[in-house]
């Protein structure tokens, strides 16, 4: 059995023993800690909204996760299966004091975790979420007497509500999507996104939508992971014929991946960038996405006169960039688009709406848009180490043999060579290097890749 901890929440595998799985006793002790955290930073806090992908094992860690929270004396609004966007969104609409999402990500079917959110319904900070795992080691909590325990409600509203917000947002334009009379399919990997996106898609005027793994069993048919490699039968649906798009998102609907016309991957680092491109047009302002997202973003945000500026790897470190600066679109490279004009969050209801919108304004084919976009790939490599290796040694000599190159630090060492890149970064559970590398081509990616971690292999 498997689990992490992290300043984000605890994620693990379904069973085993207590503390090296994600066990019952391991949810009650981890919900009890956010709790305290909770009351120590607000001590008027009194609701949590909880909110949860289909996953097999979802029942069971909801049931776990109220009955603590209602120990500690907190109400709980349950809204169900609902995306993580959809919970992030309802912990403002319904004055929560904070969030619990009940999900795994693109983990595979036998994992389950618990994201933990603030009050805005976004992600703790790394401070905030690093007091809640000392809480969680110490075991320093109190829990309510009888009188004072915690009510139970459900609200499931949330989908639709979620909807309607997007269909309200100034640059989403239903009229032209419905005189597109796209056709779409969609692979929602038998989690949330079955509720969702269909309804999404037939309010936003689509024309035929065909549904592949809609049902939320939590029977994950294929790797949630919207990879190429795991997506053969949307792929293969699509290059049949009579479909203008496919959309594929994880469990929890927050990342998003396109299917163009003849079946082939649009490529998940050009969803942030097609999206930029359509809001930029209409919305001048700048952009952010993290160290090993395309480089194509800064490129597109450069045609309209904004800047581009690069946050460390974390959806909350480009939350918190996003807002230094100003920006009005951001994300991540793996199909994570974040449009603060609707709230500060990766949501994939967000990133279908624009894109569709932007396709119905520029009338081509969803190929010939992809063509549009600066072309580079990118390769990713790692290092493996001997346990104890200084890791951060490695990276400073790193940075001195590049020292001519443009150098940012701010998450492992990303070294910028005129026309290409490479960033190494350090796992935080396992003693290896990660590197990512992008050029105009797979092979130079893959080249540049290479000859660093070469010159990081004679070193060790």
């Amino acid at each position: 059995m498997a689990m992490i901890k992290s300043i984000s929440g605890i994620r693990g595998e379904i069973g085993g023993p207590a503390g090296n799985g994600l066990t019952p006793l391991d949810i009650v002790k981890f919900v009890s800690a956010y709790s305290t955290w909770l009351r120590r930073n607000n001590p008027s806090a009194r609701t949590v909204v909880v909110g949860r992908d289909a996953r097999i094992s979802g029942e069971m860690v909801r049931q776990v996760v109220c009955g603590s929270l209602m120990g500690m004396g907190l109400d709980v609004i349950d809204i169900g299966l609902a995306s993580t966007p959809t919970t992030e969104l309802a912990v403002t609409w319904l004055g929560a004091d904070g969030g619990l999402i009940l999900t795994a990500s693109h983990n595979p079917r036998h994992w389950n975790a618990l994201k933990l959110l603030n009050s805005k319904g976004e992600f703790l900070s790394a401070a905030d979420g690093g007091e809640v795992l000392a809480i969680a080691e110490s075991e320093d909590f109190l829990y309510a007497d009888v009188d004072h325990l915690g009510h139970y409600s459900t609200n499931q509203d949330m989908n639709r509500r979620h909807i309607d917000a997007v269909l309200a947002m100034d640059l989403v334009d239903v009229e032209a999507i419905r005189k597109a009379g796209f056709s779409v399919a969609i692979d929602c990997v038998n989690s949330v996104g079955g509720l969702i996106l269909p309804e999404l898609l037939q309010r936003l005027g689509v024309k035929t939508v065909k549904g592949l793994y809609c049902e939320p069993t939590g029977d994950f048919q294929h790797n949630p992971e919207p990879l190429a490699k795991n997506l053969g039968d949307i792929m293969g649906l699509v290059a049949k014929g009579g479909y203008d798009v496919a959309f594929v998102v994880d469990p929890d609907v927050d990342r998003l991946a396109f299917i163009d016309e003849n079946g082939q991957m649009y490529g998940e680092e050009y969803t942030l960038v097609t999206v930029a491109d359509y809001v930029l047009k209409h919305t001048p302002g700048n952009t952010v996405s993290n160290l090993s997202s395309t480089r194509a973003l800064r490129d597109v945000t450069g045609r309209y006169g904004m800047q581009y500026n690069a946050a460390a790897v974390g959806e909350v470190n480009v939350v918190t960039k996003m807002k230094e600066t100003g920006a009005v679109i951001g994300g991540e490279g793996n199909g994570g688009v974040i449009y603060p004009a609707l709230h500060y969050g990766r949501d994939a209801l967000v990133g279908i709406a624009l894109f569709l919108s932007h396709l119905a304004h520029e009338g081509m084919k969803v190929s010939e848009l992809r063509k549009t976009y600066p072309p580079y790939f990118i390769a990713k490599n790692r290092i493996d180490l001997k346990a104890g290796t200084d890791v951060d040694a490695i990276l400073r000599k790193v940075k001195g043999i590049y020292a001519d190159e443009e150098i940012n630090d701010i998450d492992g060492v990303k070294i910028d060579f005129p026309d290409k890149w490479v960033h190494l970064r350090k796992s935080n559970t396992e003693p290896i290097i990660r590197v990512y590398s992008e050029a105009s081509t797979m092979e130079e990616a893959d080249e540049i890749g290479r000859k660093v971690m070469e010159v990081i292999e004679k070193m060790i």
